[in-house]
């Protein structure tokens, strides 16, 4: 009787477990998927949206060494606790810092099309692959450094819908969609942020004139 009474609380403490790493990463990615707005505003007003991201860079750092002083922030530090991964506790939660960075170098170093191509592969690419590889990606060969084929193939498969979507070019959104699920695939952790946007804006600006 207590065997089975441990073991159905085992199952419990998984589950709850699961359903709270799931109810993180999909916290994580929603904040992902907003920065795909950015191209969006720049198309209105492209300064504002570089000083927008850059004050919002700033003011998240700020806000981060408060939570770690032990000065709570109200609503931030609970998204960021909510957020956060089971090895994030007690540090600096590097993720938002970065994925700001990563929309601003594309919007100032690229063209409005290469930037926005470059935004939409940070935004949906490494964000499906992110949900995709963690609750069904269950083939991981050693080449993808423990990320999944599954997650891969939903990044290749997110950055060409959406490159398409920018460009109307099936050799774009195919050079685009590889190049990010390349990046994706090494072990950048939230460096991936930077990475994948200045490396398919690179990749995309280069392959515009040929």
């Amino acid at each position: 009787m207590i065997k089975l009474k441990l073991q159905k609380f085992s199952v419990f403490s998984a589950s709850k477990k699961g359903i709270g790493e799931l109810k993180s990463e999909i916290i994580r990615k929603a904040i992902h998927f907003l920065i795909a707005f950015s191209p969006l505003m720049a198309a209105v007003n492209r300064q504002f949206t570089l000083f927008f991201l850059m004050a919002g860079v700033c003011c998240y750092t700020l806000m981060e060494y408060l939570r770690l002083s032990g000065t709570k922030v109200p609503v931030i530090s609970s998204i960021t606790r909510m957020a956060s991964r089971p090895g994030d506790a007690g540090s600096f939660i590097m993720g938002p810092v970065t994925l700001g960075l990563g929309a601003f170098l594309a919007l100032f170093l690229f063209p409005p099309q290469t930037a926005a191509i470059a935004i939409y592969a940070l935004a949906f690419g490494d964000g499906f692959a992110s949900l995709v590889g963690k609750f069904s990606g269950n083939w991981r060969p050693a080449i993808l450094c423990g990320k999944s084929v599954e997650g891969s193939i939903a990044c290749f498969t997110a950055v060409f819908i959406s490159a398409y979507a920018v460009s109307n070019s099936v050799r774009i959104s195919a050079i685009a969609a590889f190049t990010a699920m390349v990046v994706e695939a090494m072990p950048l952790d939230d460096y991936d942020n930077l990475a994948v946007p200045v490396t398919v804006g690179l990749i995309v600006q280069l392959a515009l004139f040929q």
